[in-house]
């Protein structure tokens, strides 16, 4: 809003408010228009660049029973600077992850849904200070669409649904795997389902830059293409998510086994060992014994077991964000 348009509204609104012909509904509606922006912070305090080291050493470690001091720490420094948008984005991550792998709890409380609320509140905050940002759009419509199928909210869930195509287009090689992990806890014969293990194969399609082939799911021939930079750094390793490459196809051979064709899955399984640092992978064991039990998974993966900590769709285990980011 130009200095020119802010003044010219003070001045009617003064003009009108002196008249008499303003109501406090009117006043509140022009107050709320008229206040400033909520802009980012130029610089990341000491106390902020603590927290988030702290956040990475533990995700990194996969120490999932270290989070509350996370998210303390990380929580006591946004408040000291609510302006800053990666202190923000690592707080609703935090809170995603203590929802994520709510199977390592023994004795799980029903305020564990909360987290699903504080990660959206986050996530919107960084989206606002970094609008530009498609992977924190992406989280935040992931939780709108968590936080409406709790309370029952279909308009939120709608909203988020959309939302989630807004940031596919964005950044499809980053939010493409994020909507299709998602909606990979839909019963296996909703229609949605289809569309979200559409979404993995398109995931390959932008970072091969052709079409996987769809029958063999070979993908040693696009390993060449591997990159830090650019966009399409998100299709493969990096210091952020170190076994990225190899959890993106535990995941999709899961989605697969849920759809009912394990044959294929096994295929897509497969291709995690094409990673350099597949030896290195705390969870090769987990893709290993999937490979050997693809068709006895089809039911298991379909109708899960409460409890159940690592048979059970990646989304729903007890290494759901780790898969990827643990060391």
């Amino acid at each position: 809003m130009s200095a020119r348009v802010i003044v010219a509204a003070c001045t009617l609104f003064g003009v009108a408010l002196i008249a008499g012909y303003v109501g406090w509904r009117e006043r509140s509606a022009i107050a709320v228009w008229l206040a400033p922006e909520k802009t980012p912070s130029s610089l990341m305090s000491e106390k902020a660049r603590s927290a988030n080291a702290k956040f990475w050493e533990v995700l990194h470690g996969g120490r999932y029973d270290d989070l509350p001091d996370v998210i303390e720490a990380l929580t006591a420094a946004y408040l000291d600077d609510p302006r800053d948008a990666e202190t923000a984005a690592h707080i609703g991550f935090s809170h995603v992850w203590r929802l994520s792998e709510r199977a390592r709890i023994d004795r799980l409380p029903a305020t564990i849904t909360d987290h699903a609320v504080l990660a959206r509140k986050y996530f919107s905050e960084a989206v606002r200070l970094a609008p530009h940002d498609d992977r924190y759009k992406g989280f935040h419509a992931g939780m709108e669409l968590a936080e409406g199928t709790l309370h029952g909210d279909e308009k939120l869930m709608r909203r988020g649904y959309f939302d989630l195509m807004a940031a596919i287009e964005g950044w499809p090689e980053f939010n493409l795997f994020t909507a299709g992990y998602i909606m990979s806890r839909l019963p296996f014969d909703d229609k949605r389902y289809a569309e979200a293990v559409a979404y993995q194969w398109q995931n390959l399609d932008v970072c091969a830059e052709e079409r996987v082939d769809r029958r063999t799911a070979r993908y040693d021939a696009y390993m060449a293409k591997e990159t830090t930079s650019g966009r399409k750094r998100v299709c493969w390793n990096s210091w952020i998510a170190p076994h990225n490459f190899e959890g993106f196809f535990l995941n999709m051979g899961d989605m697969l086994v849920k759809q009912g064709d394990p044959e294929t899955a096994r295929r897509a399984y497969a291709n995690a060992k094409l990673s350099k640092g597949y030896d290195a992978w705390p969870f090769r064991a987990v893709l290993e014994q999937r490979m050997s039990e693809a068709e006895e998974n089809v039911e298991l993966f379909r109708a899960p077991q409460a409890g159940e900590k690592i048979r059970t769709m990646m989304i729903s285990s007890a290494f759901a964000c780790t898969g990827c980011h643990q060391r």
